[in-house]
């Protein structure tokens, strides 16, 4: 699995980020979670408003600051959707 915060560095997108890596922590999972800033790269995916949340490459949230539970139940569902793809 492969999670990205979009986003130029803001004060919501540092949020996002910090937020994920502690869902990620807490579940004690081994997921990569990377920090994307550039523009170019940010524009690549349909995103009005940052700060975006990408879970193996498919947008799942923008524009706000979710909650611990709403990340928590974001990557649960991407997890389940590898193993569905699995059987």
């Amino acid at each position: 699995m492969n999670i990205k915060v979009l986003g130029p560095g803001c004060a919501k997108c540092q949020s996002l980020e910090k937020i994920v890596r502690e869902v990620v922590e807490a579940l004690r999972l081994d997921i990569k979670v990377e920090e994307v800033r550039d523009m170019k790269e940010i524009m690549k995916y349909p995103i009005l408003m940052t700060p975006g949340l990408v879970i193996n490459g498919k947008v799942v949230l923008s524009g706000k600051v979710p909650t611990k539970a709403e990340v928590e139940r974001l990557i649960m569902n991407a997890l389940a959707a590898e193993d569905e793809g699995k059987s």
